[in-house]
């Protein structure tokens, strides 16, 4: 995946420089062949050949050479999620967990589940028991370790992170009110983070909730235009890197936000719902 996110960013640096493929092998004393597997992602770049090709296509951002180097470095480097087993199998999840470690700025619409990084360990294990999978005691503690540590991405990373929740996803009961109090109660303590914004958009914003299914947004650097779009299935992961489907879905998250309440209303919003669970319901399982 970072082999990929570099060359897709190199090719767009030399095609807007209007130069070839051959153009780049010369400079770097490679081959045609080579540029083209970089780009694709087949092989990473060295550091030392994407700071020759950026100087080629005319980069003078310091800070695009920066990130394209690091990332460079850090494309064989291996991931944490690859001490769970669950994670190196199932299709996709090693991609997205990748993209979700190195983002700068996540943002995620969801209209039916509370966003992956802010769910707590008895909200996941909830999901897991209604899922027609039967999950081991063990995979169930696996996944509980992989969102755990998946939530330090905004709560001690520094990633800014963005969500617009659907209101249903919000306030339907669930089995446990206990569970469902302190999801909500967590949900409240991270969007009071700086680096964080959480809006909740309103039932009666049906037009608004029916633009998309949910999706995640990826950005890297300082662009505005996200990187990579991705959205889970019943049985994998999908992630979508065209320029088109990007900007299609940062448009729609705008949109989402215009009609959504301000993270003002919002925090107020789960406050209210919060303490609206029946006072004999708090405690129970």
């Amino acid at each position: 995946m970072r082999s990929r996110r570099l060359g897709a960013a190199l090719k767009r640096y030399r095609e807007a420089a209007k130069l070839d493929q051959t153009h780049a092998a010369e400079h770097i004393a490679g081959s045609k062949a080579k540029i083209s597997r970089i780009e694709t992602g087949q092989v990473s770049a060295r550091p030392g050949d994407v700071r020759l090709m950026l100087e080629l296509y005319g980069v003078e951002d310091r800070e695009v050479y920066l990130r394209l180097e690091q990332l460079a470095r850090d494309s064989n480097k291996r991931g944490w999620w690859l001490n769970f087993p669950w994670a190196s199998r199932a299709e996709g999840f090693a991609d997205f967990v990748t993209l979700e470690t190195d983002a700068s700025y996540i943002r995620t619409w969801q209209p039916l589940f509370i966003p992956g990084l802010l769910q707590t360990d008895g909200y996941l294990k909830t999901l897991l028991s209604a899922s027609l999978t039967a999950y081991s005691a063990e995979a169930v503690e696996e996944m509980v370790g992989i969102r755990q540590t998946r939530r330090r991405t905004i709560e001690e990373g520094g990633a800014r992170f963005a969500a617009v929740i659907w209101e249903p996803a919000l306030t339907a009961p669930m089995p446990s009110a206990k569970i469902y109090r302190e999801q909500l109660s967590h949900i409240c303590d991270v969007a009071q983070r700086q680096n964080v914004s959480i809006q909740v958009l309103p039932l009666t914003e049906w037009h608004a909730a029916h633009m998309s299914p949910h999706f995640v947004l990826f950005n890297f650097g300082p662009e505005p235009a996200p990187e990579a779009v991705a959205y889970d299935t019943t049985t994998s992961t999908v992630l979508l890197e065209d320029l088109a489907e990007m900007a299609n879905h940062a448009q729609i998250f705008e949109s989402l936000r215009s009609a959504a309440l301000t993270p003002d209303q919002s925090l107020a919003f789960m406050r209210r719902t919060m303490n609206e669970i029946p006072e004999s319901e708090k405690d129970t399982e």
